[in-house]
């Protein structure tokens, strides 16, 4: 389990209502079930979980009849107070983590991005001095390898040592900044296996970008939609391809930020199929699951720009509920925000160039609300599944589970009390972030947080948010991840078996549920759960004459099988994503 720094002193007026809180009635949600409990927190640890719990007196009870409660989201790709492009993040540490909780997210995982030629420790005790006194959450940190030398090989081996680094970031684009080539690529990936760290990858073919990107400009095209047009789904399939095949020949696990695209999962599909020796886990966004890329076409430049991140939001309008399945599938296994937020001012430094628009979008605030509705509420994914693609699942991979990512005694009590009736608009005019547009403005959403404990400490209280700057730890991630190292591999498949990110597997423990389980449903018209542990299926149960979502047409792998055939997998799996090995 992962080690925190030393706790911090708490200011007085927050020290009472740290100290003891009982959260009674609520449905315990945990990636691999739910139960009927009470939780009872105490100097910011869970310390029972359970019926007819023995508290002392002087204890806050908040009622939970009728909501869930659930670990504290993990987002595990933000970019806070980063400069990048000529322009600086309007969510800096403060606002950005203060929205996080807002929306039920309680630890992020932010990028130090190093210059060329900069020591990666340098840049890492730049970003510690950013955050610390700022973060209203706990949070952990990524590095990028963004130049390749002897030094920065000696700066990844103490950072996993000494620092609390476990996962460093290699970027296959923005050529002229912060990418490396296959060579350097792999020396960075063999660095990381040595130090049994995590190699992450962001996946698209840099140099085809930049020569597409002269060819649109010279043809006169220079509104956003060219963002789009210079870096299409193959760009990016392909460069998930080959850190795959980079990955399989230095023999490490790999973890792929920010897939946007069908055709890029069908890559990481395919490269599980041909027989990946380590792990490959996919991260998906908010903003791909939440909006498309049509608005890149939008004749308002603010409103184009605004949605301008690499890679991409497609155009296809399948693709957030094709990503939807892939999470829900297994085929993904977390959904970041991606979190890096320009100002129009900063975005119109590209008015005249889409190449010069700063890239990023918001999602740290909305991540939770925006999954729960397209995926929960359209009856594609149950409550611990979401808890898994949300929480539990990147708090795994990063080695912090079950500090972070569960309820359970000993955990950390980042608890999130979900109402899922709680109806609401999200807008920019409401919403707690920083930055001046919010690109799933007017959607409706029906689920929400009620409130929101980090470390102990009733953050969001009935709706009403109360943040203490610099209240949040840095929180260590130690290298060799059990579940990264453990050689179980996600998502995979038998090498014979039928792949298509449309057709889903539905994932159990190998129990079949019971038949009063009726799972959180679109209509949300109740919770008759069956009291006691619920066996999650990671899917809701298909009402009669509703579409089988089991069947599907399309397939990547026509010249595995007869065009007549269609074989499919069933794994054994519960919803944390753990697989038992058919492949």
């Amino acid at each position: 389990m992962a080690t925190s720094a030393p706790v911090k002193k708490v200011p007085i007026h927050l020290q009472s209502s740290q100290n003891r809180l009982l959260i009674k009635n609520g449905k315990i949600v945990n990636d691999d079930g739910m139960e009927d409990g009470d939780v009872y927190i105490e100097d910011g640890v869970i310390k029972q979980v359970g019926r007819n719990l023995i508290i002392p007196g002087g204890t806050r009870v908040i009622d939970a009849t009728g909501k869930l409660v659930m670990p504290g989201g993990v987002d595990p790709h933000t970019h806070l107070e980063l400069e990048m492009m000529g322009a600086k993040t309007a969510d800096d540490f403060y606002k950005g983590t203060r929205a996080a909780v807002a929306g039920g997210t309680t630890t992020v995982i932010d990028f130090v991005l190093p210059n060329k030629g900069q020591s990666l420790i340098e840049a890492y005790n730049n970003w510690r001095e950013k955050a610390d006194s700022k973060v209203c959450c706990d949070y952990a940190l990524h590095v990028g390898v963004t130049w390749w030398s002897s030094s920065v090989k000696k700066d990844m081996e103490q950072l996993a040592a000494e620092m609390g680094v476990n996962s460093f970031k290699m970027f296959m684009a923005y050529r002229d900044s912060w990418m490396l080539d296959d060579y350097e690529l792999m020396c960075a990936m063999e660095a990381c296996k040595e130090i049994q760290a995590l190699p992450q990858v962001h996946a698209e073919n840099g140099h085809i970008i930049a020569r597409n990107t002269q060819r649109l400009l010279a043809r006169g095209v220079t509104a956003p939609e060219g963002h789009l047009l210079s870096r299409d789904e193959e760009v990016e399939a392909e460069a998930v391809n080959r850190a795959c095949v980079i990955a399989n020949q230095v023999n490490t696990p790999l973890y792929i930020v920010h897939m946007m695209s069908k055709s890029a999962v069908r890559a990481l599909q395919e490269a599980r199929r041909r027989g990946q020796k380590n792990p490959v886990f996919g991260e998906t966004l908010a903003a791909t699951v939440g909006t498309d890329g049509s608005h890149c076409r939008n004749a308002c430049f603010r409103h184009a720009a605004a949605h301008v991140l690499s890679p991409p939001l497609r155009a296809d309008p399948a693709t957030p509920e094709a990503i939807v399945e892939a999470l829900a599938d297994d085929v993904l296994q977390v959904i970041g925000s991606d979190n890096c937020t320009f100002h129009e001012k900063d975005k119109e430094l590209g008015k005249d160039d889409f190449s010069k628009i700063p890239n990023g979008v918001n999602g740290v605030e909305d991540r939770l609300a925006v999954l729960w509705q397209k995926a929960v509420n359209t009856g594609v994914m149950d409550p611990c599944r979401f808890v898994a693609v949300t929480s539990s699942t990147a708090a795994k991979i990063f080695n912090m589970w079950p500090q972070k990512g569960r309820v359970a005694v000993n955990s950390d009590a980042d608890v999130v009390v979900w109402d899922p009736r709680l109806e609401r608009t999200i807008s920019a005019a409401t919403h707690k972030q920083a930055v001046d547009f919010n690109i799933f403005e007017g959607q409706k959403v029906v689920g929400s947080p009620q409130y929101v404990i980090v470390n102990g400490r009733v953050c969001l209280d009935d709706g009403v948010l109360r943040v203490a700057e610099g209240s949040g730890r840095f929180i260590k991630t130690p290298a060799n991840s059990p579940y990264v190292f453990g050689g179980q591999l996600p998502g995979a498949a038998a090498p014979e078996a039928h792949l298509t990110i449309e057709t889903p597997t539905k994932y159990t423990n190998g129990n079949t549920p019971s038949p009063d389980l009726t799972l959180v449903n679109k209509h949300l018209e109740g919770m008759a759960l069956a009291s006691g542990m619920s066996t999650p299926t990671g899917r809701k149960m298909r009402e009669p004459g509703q579409r089988d979502q089991q069947k599907s047409s399309f397939s990547i792998s026509k010249e595995v099988e007869g065009p007549e055939t269609k074989t499919s997998v069933r794994v054994r799996n519960p919803p944390g994503g753990k697989s038992s090995g058919l492949w």
